[in-house]
């Protein structure tokens, strides 16, 4: 069956609304030394501004469910990208410290609120595409976190700011603005459920299932989070300070080769063949930044963050796979709560475990455990083949 013209067009709205959720996050790091002589924050309270809303994906996804459930999944998308383009603009305004932490903290709740979305959209929209739907909004995500890393500075957004960060913040939360003004006029409005089912939000915790697929991505998201907080200082300490910018570069930019992977090659989505597969990747390729010397880290930097965008990428499409129907928003909460409450501890170990000893390469082993947890936490799951249909949901929530 081809895909229809009002496919294409939903298609698009869901690329846009991928990129716009990571869009204004990932803004700040290339702003850090500009925010930090202005606000003259220390390097606890920059660390707060960048791994913050991190934490705040997790505490933030339930609610998300929540307002799926009252306004529906379009109705939340609007609501959270509307959220994310105000507060994440009103960061610069002053400047002062607790307009940033505060407008920071609502423009996370947006994000996260926002995320639960997706799925149920691309339930919604595409019962029967969910991995082409899924490709495609996941590599909107991944654009999303490359964009305003690339183009900040010192070309693009900062230089037409005049080097205002506030501007600049700004400037990319008028993009949010501009597409979720996009998605509201043209995305159809909020369908009904088969009759007999129910919108339910609270995520059921006794589902084993559930859990250990949040808990398997929370390794994947931790060995992301840790290798881009990680790696700059680990090349500084072994003498290779003019790697930094490639390395890191290579880490992000190879993530978006994942998607059409996915899309041509739908396997991965099928059995266990992408997490276990993507385990042994991100094992490897963090010993492989470990041990190998020069250049070579940029080598295992691509396949590292190849790997770990590969463990999104089939994440993201089992809640429309999994999901009885009115249950998708509330299993991706679940697996969101998981995800990002696990890549902001499993980090936070490693800088800790680093500190104890001053030794930067230990700072890869909370890693190197998570791939390895996650290999054997992927074998036990049970993912039907795409043609099986997810049950209804029995009784109201």
């Amino acid at each position: 069956m081809r895909l229809t013209r009002a496919d294409w067009v939903r298609l698009l709205l869901l690329w846009l609304g991928g990129i716009d959720i990571r869009l204004t996050m990932l803004a700040v790091p290339p702003l850090i030394p500009l925010i930090h002589r202005d606000l003259h924050l220390d390097e606890k309270a920059i660390g707060a501004v960048v791994s913050g809303p991190v934490l705040i994906l997790a505490i933030g996804s339930i609610p998300g469910s929540l307002l799926i459930a009252r306004l529906g999944a379009r109705g939340a998308l609007l609501a959270g990208l509307g959220a994310v383009a105000v507060f994440g603009g009103l960061r610069g305004y002053g400047p002062s410290v607790p307009v940033l932490f505060t407008s920071t903290f609502l423009m996370g709740i947006g994000v996260a609120v926002t995320q639960p979305a997706f799925p149920a959209l691309v339930r919604e929209w595409f019962p029967r595409r969910i991995a082409i739907a899924t490709a495609v909004y996941s590599n909107g995500i991944l654009i999303g976190e490359t964009l305003p890393t690339a183009l900040t500075t010192p070309v693009g957004v900062l230089p037409l700011a005049h080097g205002d960060w506030r501007w600049a913040l700004a400037s990319w939360s008028a993009l949010v603005l501009l597409s979720a003004i996009a998605i509201g006029v043209a995305a159809p409005s909020r369908a009904s459920l088969p009759s007999g089912t129910t919108n339910r939000w609270w995520p059921d915790w006794r589902q084993n299932q559930t859990i250990r697929i949040g808990l398997v991505m929370g390794m994947a998201s931790a060995t992301y989070f840790g290798a881009n907080a990680y790696i700059p200082d680990f090349l500084e300490q072994t003498g290779r300070h003019d790697l930094i910018s490639p390395t890191l570069a290579v880490l992000n930019g190879s993530q978006l080769l994942t998607a059409p992977a996915v899309a041509l090659w739908q396997k991965l989505l099928t059995g266990r063949i992408g997490f276990i597969g993507s385990a042994v990747l991100m094992g490897t390729a963090q010993v492989g930044l470990v041990l190998t010397p020069g250049v070579g880290i940029v080598a295992w930097a691509f396949v590292l963050g190849f790997a770990t965008a590969l463990a999104f990428v089939v994440v993201l499409s089992l809640p429309p796979r999994l999901a009885p129907p009115g249950g998708v928003a509330r299993m991706s909460a679940a697996i969101f709560t998981l995800q990002y409450a696990t890549a902001f501890v499993i980090p936070l170990i490693a800088g800790a475990l680093w500190d104890a000893t001053g030794l930067a390469l230990l700072a890869f082993v909370p890693g190197i455990g998570a791939a390895a947890a996650m290999a054997w936490g992927a074998m036990a799951l049970r993912i039907p083949s795409r043609g099986e249909v997810p049950p209804a949901a029995p009784g109201p929530a």
